[in-house]
């Protein structure tokens, strides 16, 4: 998406609609007097993955790596607010 030049006036009236901007890849320069004054984008990629995206990624790679009723368990675990350390064999 292009860089968008606008006022401070016109990022003061409409920040909501600014920020959707910004989300959906815009970079956003607001001028005071038409001197670029601050710059608005993205900060930075999530560094996050879903679970689905790495088993996609790791079928892609040829794993043929399983997850078992343990692993299960300890996500589920993870998702219901679990504040017990949990058993792993890993450790």
């Amino acid at each position: 998406m292009a860089t968008v030049h606008i006022s401070e006036a016109e990022a003061a009236s409409d920040f909501a609609g600014l920020m959707v901007r910004v989300r959906a890849g815009a970079e956003v320069v607001i001028e005071n007097d038409a001197s670029p004054a601050v710059v608005l984008r993205v900060a930075a990629e999530s560094p996050l993955r879903r679970l689905s995206e790495s088993l996609r990624l790791a079928r892609e790679h040829g794993s043929i790596v399983t997850l078992d009723g343990g692993f299960a368990a300890d996500l589920e675990a993870v998702v219901n607010g679990h504040q017990e350390p949990l058993e792993s064999s890993w450790d």
